[in-house]
């Protein structure tokens, strides 16, 4: 078992080479995800002077630290951020992202919430970096989201003094098998961790294995699917429900939804939805593609088998009534618009391996289905088909059987719809269990 100093000197002298290798696709995915250069500077720990003394206004005596990658893991900290908040009054939190989509949402939940929450980018976790922002921001916690364990900054908070909780900690078996190959180096950085609180009973064992101490982990559940927090607010839902109806859909509609889809996906989706509307006459399609920077690709992939789809970008759009398509392409809109759904269909499950989260639709009491391919979410998938609160389908063609039998069977679909929302009631509550992990540190 190699020593954390080793761990992180191997670390360090791979690092450069793996900088030189990324940084094109990611400054490629900046721009495409409109990123400004100038935040940049925020990664290397240089503040603003606004944004630093939006920090230092924050309450000294409490400041977390949160630290989250993109849209999926913001919803998670927005969440725990929301309870934290409510709980403890003097408490202040700088929220970090790794992504411009991950970034706006930040920026809208730290305008909500009146000066105790500061959005900022997180740092490249280059030797140093780390601990220049520890300095600047002061934190007495570190919270990381979800598998956010960087190395030099968990190293950096380590060395002084700060305790680091990983929440909602996610290991897919998947994950553990890539990981033990590298155990003996992956080890000494996660046995530097405070706590972990984990999502799933099975996840205890798997952080044991890597060599974390048992009274370190805690099982809390999974802060993204505890029902409390995700309800999406009634004017929120009114305000798309209003957009439909100006994109020429009416509320009377049957519509399928395809939700974090991936490149080849739409075409295929599309075309089993124009063969399911030679029964259901009015389906209509929404289409939200996990990344809206591939609008073009996915509008001329459409447009290829006849289909103008309309646009959530462009207002007063509105779609072709002969094929209702609208092409969703904003962020943090999508567990809104599941509420507006007849079905749910999962992306990233067909073409493509890991699959997205079915935990909103299953809030949103909307009968869900994915394809063969749901790797990163085992523990929910398999507590979903426990319980026949979704249904899993080998390929396209068994999609559009699935999807004509639900349309035509209303009975059916209501108590797919009703029982995948009671499957998560295990993870009720584990935002506060979580909550109270927290503050104690």
């Amino acid at each position: 078992m190699a020593s954390k100093a080793l761990s992180l000197t191997l670390y360090n002298l791979a690092l450069p080479l793996g900088l030189v290798v990324m940084l094109p696709g990611a400054f490629i995915k900046m721009r495409r995800r409109n990123g400004r250069w100038r935040d940049l500077a925020q990664r290397i720990g240089v503040f603003s002077g606004e944004t630093q003394t939006a920090i230092n206004a924050l309450p000294q005596r409490e400041r977390f630290w949160v630290h989250a990658v993109s849209v999926g893991e913001v919803g998670v900290a927005k969440k725990l951020i929301a309870r934290l908040l409510k709980t403890h009054a003097d408490l202040g939190i700088v929220l970090s992202t790794t992504t411009p989509t991950g970034h706006a949402l930040a920026a809208e939940l730290a305008a909500q919430q009146g000066g105790r929450v500061v959005a900022i980018y997180s740092p490249i976790d280059l030797p140093g970096v780390g601990r220049l922002m520890l300095e600047r921001i002061q934190p007495t916690q570190l919270v990381l989201v979800e598998a956010e364990v960087w190395p030099n900054l968990t190293a950096a908070a380590s060395r002084l003094g700060i305790p680091i909780s990983l929440v909602n900690a996610r290991l897919s078996p998947r994950s553990e098998r890539r990981y033990r190959k590298f155990r003996w180096f992956i080890g000494p950085i996660f046995r530097m961790l405070k706590q972990v609180l984990v999502q799933e009973s099975d996840d205890v064992a798997r952080w044991q294995g890597f060599g974390v101490e048992a009274e370190r982990i805690h099982l809390t559940g999974s802060i993204k699917y505890d029902p409390e927090g995700g309800i999406v607010p009634e004017v929120k839902i009114d305000e798309l429900r209003t957009v439909l109806k100006l994109t020429g859909i009416a509320d009377s509609q049957p519509t399928l939804l395809a939700a974090s889809t991936h490149a080849g996906e739409e075409i295929e989706l599309a075309r089993v939805f124009l063969r399911l509307r030679e029964q259901v006459s009015n389906l209509a399609l929404l289409i939200v593609p996990r990344h809206v920077e591939r609008r073009t690709e996915i509008c001329a992939a459409l447009q290829s088998i006849g289909i103008s789809p309309a646009l959530r970008s462009v207002p007063s759009t509105r779609v072709d009534a002969s094929a209702p398509v609208f092409l969703i392409d904003t962020t943090g809109e999508l567990a809104a618009w599941q509420h507006l759904a007849t079905l749910v269909v999962v992306g990233k499950s067909f073409l493509a391996t890991g699959g997205q989260n079915p935990a909103e639709a299953a809030l949103a009491q909307k009968p869900v289905l994915f394809g063969p391919h749901m790797e990163n979410f085992t523990p929910l998938v398999d507590l979903l088909l426990k319980h026949e609160g979704a249904q899993q389908v080998a390929d396209f063609s068994a999609l559009e059987f699935a999807c004509r039998t639900l349309l035509q069977d209303q009975a059916k679909a209501a108590r797919m719809a009703q029982a995948g929302h009671a499957a998560l009631t295990i993870h009720e509550g584990a935002t506060m269990r979580s909550v109270e992990r927290l503050l104690p540190m």
